[in-house]
């Protein structure tokens, strides 16, 4: 059998550009795409997927491979992959806004400790609301959804066709994480704001009253409490998040 060297380029890039968008998913994505996991087990894990997606993907013309055009079908490859990934990074980072907000407010906001998986210095608290969601994420397939979600991109924006990525709805999700790290922890900061209102009238009743002494304590206990009790609605507020993620990644990659 003899190939000419264009149908060579045309099969070397059919397995080519899947495997960039494939592998920025890998490097962007949660639990995958931290430092956990070793790189090559990451390009592994995308070639190998690529090998057995690759053959199903609707034929689309390719360029010369050398090609300026093929850089610019690969950096598109890169951003859609790296996007899908990115918007749930930025999910997962929600929880750990809001453990430093509560860290604050109970005075734990000194108690850090590093995490493996950003290589950063956080809060206990923010490590244990980002360890629930990992195992929440992992419990319930999410990994699995993105995977499939990025298989499917392929027949929504085929090879070749950069799409329309929203921009303005990316920076957005500056926004989107801070409001939503507020609203899971409204419950709590407003508890505990009530208990200062009443330290504070405590001190002015009687000066004498050692508040720094008293209310530290307390107040620390009252916050592990109301942690302990907001865990039953953390599921919720887990499904809420990835809903509003999956969403947006469909509205803005189209």
């Amino acid at each position: 059998m003899t190939y000419l060297l264009s149908d060579i380029d045309h099969i070397f890039l059919m397995y080519l550009l899947p495997f960039f968008r494939i592998g920025a998913l890998f490097l962007t994505m949660p639990v995958i795409g931290t430092r956990v996991v070793p790189a090559r087990t990451r390009i592994i894990l995308a070639f190998a997927i690529t090998v057995v997606v690759a053959p199903l993907i609707p034929p689309v013309a390719t360029h010369e491979m050398l090609s300026l055009a093929t850089f610019g079908d690969i950096a598109a490859e890169l951003l859609i992959g790296g996007t899908m990934g990115f918007v749930f990074q930025v999910a997962f980072q929600c929880f750990v806004v809001s453990g430093q907000i509560i860290a604050v407010t109970i005075g734990l906001g000194f108690a850090s400790m590093n995490d493996p998986i950003n290589g950063v210095q956080t809060t206990v608290v923010s490590q244990f609301y980002l360890v629930a969601a990992t195992l929440l994420f992992i419990v319930f397939d999410g990994h699995l959804v993105l995977i499939q979600m990025v298989i499917d991109s392929f027949i929504t924006i085929p090879l070749g066709e950069f799409g329309h990525v929203d921009f303005y709805a990316l920076a957005n999700l500056g926004s989107w994480l801070f409001s939503t790290s507020l609203l899971m922890t409204i419950s709590i900061m407003t508890a505990l704001l009530l208990v200062n209102i009443a330290f504070g009238v405590m001190s002015r009743a009687a000066p004498q009253l050692n508040i720094f002494s008293v209310g530290f304590p307390f107040t620390l206990t009252l916050g592990m409490i109301l942690i302990y009790m907001g865990l039953n609605g953390m599921l919720e507020f887990f499904d809420r998040i990835v809903s509003e993620c999956l969403m947006l990644i469909k509205s803005t990659i189209a």
